[in-house]
């Protein structure tokens, strides 16, 4: 039934029977009748710092929920702050939506006051850009970019808001949501698969991708287990699959095992699901590149994938891995090959104490890991403080994991944010960087004004750590433009009204973890680090 309303409005009003929970913004002039329409809504405006902080708590929401995350922010400066998400979410196949406010109708093309081209913008790295110039369609094109961010390769939607015509009084309503099926492989697709399975000495599942929960998680690594098949995960996708499960092998990508890298080249049959054979995964489009490769992945274009393909599956992981789990397959790996995988996995993630001067990371894992829930949130930007978590934290719960695939610095702290919101009965454990934390640190703020709860491991070396290993190997003893001069964190986070503590020795960690955890704020532990350790060791190095 439609009644009299404003575009405005009614966008708002989309969002709020499509089940959006959370928006995400910096309020702006140039969409002020949808922040009206949001004045009384059940839905809650989450008021970030700035709009890459908005893009990526909306990021993490779609990352870590069924429904994309949704950001809002105003036209030039703010879409200009907010493109790193777009970006992010684009290359890591993650379902945003991106409402940015623009100029008048009649304004356009007369270099008007912040005006700028919202198609060139965000045309190449958004799945889809509209502008909305018509109002009475408001409501569908709400419910096209949620369908479109959703369905075949998940990705970011903008859409362009003129602000005069989100004020045009009409005659509407919302519209039906469409339903989003969870494509089932057919039998023909799960016959050939056997085949290819019954012929493997060597095969290996890599898991990866959205849409991921625990039946479908477990369910895959049930079978894996039971037919001696080794499950890797992609680069950033460590919660596909429970690492409790003697099916899981650890991860590909950036700071993946020797032994991993080795048993992809090794591989006779590798099993993409959710993901795809792509840049990081193989090490720069390198490894694992002849074997009979089958992916199982809803992208008609297998967007990303490189080398060999000899079937795809253009399935639903849920509904694949179900399926999958509910067949007799006739797989007969070689001997030894999963037992081996396991064995070095657990090799790889047992901590070795890491030297030098500072908080040893080694150790202060493997202490989280006994303080840690089970079913903890991690959430990391980008930088060498990520090896730690990647390498030594556990996953056993889906939707675990919210870290940037695409490399993008500053995620941890929103991430955090939104993953406390999304998930209010769950711990939330963020490990920052000091210059990862300092790109989005103000966030801190924005938990504080809704009510997220989460702990922060701040690293601090003062240099950016992941260019200076670089310039070390090209450039030897000529370190150039990666030195940071720091706060005192824990300081900078009680101004903010949360919970900081220094913490200068591994052995003090468990009792501040506890301290923090049990502050109910947005807490903050400053752990020193030693510039001089650049990885994780291992027992052979």
């Amino acid at each position: 039934m439609s009644t009299s309303t404003t575009a405005g409005h009614l966008i708002v009003a989309q969002l709020e029977r499509a089940g959006i929970q959370r928006v995400y913004g910096v309020p702006g002039e140039s969409f002020l009748d949808v922040l009206d329409g949001l004045h009384g809504s059940s839905i809650e405006t989450v008021v970030t710092r700035h709009e890459g902080g908005a893009g990526f708590m909306a990021l993490a929401e779609g990352r870590l929920t069924e429904l994309p995350g949704v950001a809002m922010v105003t036209r030039g400066p703010g879409a200009a702050n907010a493109f790193i998400a777009i970006h992010t979410a684009h290359q890591d196949a993650t379902p945003l939506i991106l409402f940015v406010g623009l100029i008048p109708v009649a304004d356009r093309g007369r270099e008007s006051f912040q005006e700028f081209d919202i198609n060139a913008w965000f045309g190449s790295t958004a799945k889809k850009v509209v502008t909305l110039d018509d109002a009475a369609s408001a409501a569908r094109v709400v419910d096209d970019a949620i369908f479109t961010a959703l369905s075949g390769r998940p990705g970011p939607v903008v859409i362009g808001l003129p602000e005069d015509v989100l004020v045009h009084a009409i005659e509407a309503g919302t519209v039906e949501p469409r339903a989003m099926a969870r494509t089932e492989p057919t039998p023909s697709d799960l016959a050939a698969l056997e085949q290819r399975l019954a012929a493997a000495r060597k095969p290996l599942l890599v898991v990866g991708g959205e849409g991921w929960d625990q039946e479908s998680s477990e369910a895959l690594a049930g079978w894996a287990s039971r037919h001696g098949v080794p499950v890797l995960a992609d680069f950033r996708a460590y919660d596909a699959v429970p690492h409790n499960s003697d099916a899981y092998a650890g991860y590909l990508g950036y700071a993946r095992s020797d032994d991993n890298a080795r048993r992809l080249d090794e591989a006779d049959l590798l099993v993409f699901v959710g993901c795809v054979r792509a840049d990081v995964l193989s090490d720069g489009y390198r490894r694992g590149l002849d074997a009979v490769s089958v992916v199982v992945n809803l992208d008609a274009d297998l967007l990303g994938h490189f080398g060999r393909l000899d079937q795809h599956i253009p399935a639903h992981v849920a509904s694949f891995s179900r399926a999958l789990a509910a067949t007799a397959s006739a797989v007969q790996p070689a001997a030894g090959w999963l037992a081996d995988a396991r064995a070095d996995y657990e090799k790889f993630s047992s901590a070795q104490p890491d030297g030098g001067t500072g908080v040893d990371l080694a150790v202060v894992m493997e202490i989280l890991k006994q303080e840690m829930d089970d079913d903890a949130v991690i959430t990391y930007g980008a930088g060498n403080h990520t090896l730690w978590p990647a390498r030594y934290l556990k996953h056993n719960s889906a939707n675990s994991l919210a870290a940037p695939r695409n490399g993008a610095m500053g995620m941890g702290i929103p991430a955090a944010v939104a993953a406390s919101l999304a998930y209010p009965g769950r711990q939330v454990i963020s490990v920052a960087g000091d210059g990862c934390f300092l790109m989005n640190g103000q966030e801190l703020a924005t938990a504080m004004g809704h009510g997220g709860r989460f702990v922060v491991l701040l690293v601090d070396n003062g240099i950016f750590a992941t260019i200076r290993e670089h310039q070390e190997g090209h450039y030897p003893g000529r370190p150039s433009g990666t030195h940071m001069t720091n706060p005192d964190f824990a300081a900078l986070a009680r101004s903010y009204g949360g919970y900081g503590e220094r913490v200068d020795k591994a052995e003090d960690f468990a009792a501040a973890f506890r301290r923090a955890a049990e502050s109910g704020l947005p807490a903050v532990l400053h752990l020193p680090q030693d510039p001089a350790t650049r990885s994780p060791k291992t027992a052979s190095n």
